[in-house]
């Protein structure tokens, strides 16, 4: 089994956290852990996703960050990562006074086995966000943590697009790499945070789950955006160095890649697996039978051409053993990757 994602969801009290993540649970034939985060005695997100979920954990008595180092977030990881449970990825969702850089300092260092980072979804409420959240001539420290900005509720507003390139403008003077989207009623399409399986199930009957996607797209479909995907096949070994400046440096537009390659050492060729969610670079031993290089870089609005380019010049394959300075870059990858 390769490690499960963790996506830590966050964003101030009534940003739109819950709204999207009942309609990212909504994909048919992805199998999602939820862990809600509640503040207080009721257990009201948990209320709103049930029916949803393929195995929720619920965490109460106050914010992520507040948690003892006994607390319950590793705890619940634990359960979430049992291999009999398939999972695609884990979403955490924080309560709405959570510190989106403490959040992903905890699934970060976390002890837990099986999982790893998948990115910290940030979703902002276009409408009220200069009069909450960012008010002060510096950018708030949240911005930093972010690798996806969802900018919610644009059509509460006017002047849609002056807000978008605003908030933008203003991630950027502290993360670079962030990825900013504009969505209504939390609809960003799922791709973005974790891989959706292509098949369907072949009992023929629509799920509970199918059946409210369904629904959705016929309510919704006209403002759903949809992430472009390309995927790169090649044999042969790559140099790993060329495959590390791509994934530390993506095309414009990607905010995710994931992928395995096959690198030859002296006598023996090894396979990774390697990911990448914004700045984040994540390299693995594949599994056994893994299929040899291929890449997929998922974003919006991409140039299909350009990203495929480089991709297929990243996986050139190259004679003999790989030059060492690459193994030794890849190599690196791999230790803070366990």
């Amino acid at each position: 089994m390769q490690p499960i994602p963790v996506i830590a969801l966050t964003g101030y009290l009534g940003a739109g956290k819950t709204t999207l993540l009942n309609h990212v649970l909504r994909s048919p034939n992805a199998r999602i852990g939820v862990v809600i985060n509640d503040f207080g005695e009721l257990n009201v997100d948990a209320g709103l996703v049930t029916g949803q979920v393929d195995e929720p954990a619920s965490i109460a008595g106050g914010c992520i960050c507040c948690l003892p180092d006994e607390g319950g977030l590793d705890l619940a990881l634990t359960r979430l990562a049992d291999p009999k449970l398939h999972l695609d990825a884990i979403i955490v969702e924080a309560s709405g006074l959570a510190d989106p850089v403490a959040v992903s300092r905890i699934i970060r260092f976390s002890g837990v086995d099986g999982v790893r980072p998948g990115g910290v979804v940030d979703v902002i409420d276009a409408a009220t966000h200069f009069d909450t959240v960012d008010r002060d001539a510096t950018p708030p420290a949240r911005y930093g943590a972010a690798t996806l900005v969802v900018v919610n509720k644009l059509d509460q507003i006017d002047d849609r697009a002056d807000t978008l390139q605003r908030i933008e403008s203003r991630v950027r003077e502290l993360n670079p790499h962030a990825y900013v989207v504009g969505a209504t009623g939390g609809r960003i399409d799922p791709a973005l945070l974790y891989d959706i399986a292509a098949t369907a199930p072949e009992s023929g009957q629509l799920t509970f789950r199918e059946l409210m996607v369904d629904d959705e797209v016929h309510t919704h479909d006209h403002d759903h955006s949809r992430a472009d995907s390309v995927t790169v096949f090649a044999d042969g070994c790559v140099d790993p160095a060329a495959v590390v400046d791509l994934l530390e440096n993506p095309p414009a537009g990607v905010y995710r890649m994931k992928g395995t390659i096959a690198v030859r050492y002296r006598s023996s060729t090894r396979m990774y697996t390697v990911n990448v969610v914004g700045p984040s670079v994540h390299v693995a031993v594949a599994p056994p039978r893994a299929p040899a290089n291929s890449l997929v870089a998922i974003g919006m609005d991409v140039d299909v051409d350009a990203v495929r380019d480089r991709m297929r010049r990243a996986l050139t394959a190259v004679p003999g053993a790989a030059p060492a300075h690459g193994v030794r870059r890849l190599q690196r990858y791999r230790r803070l990757s366990i």
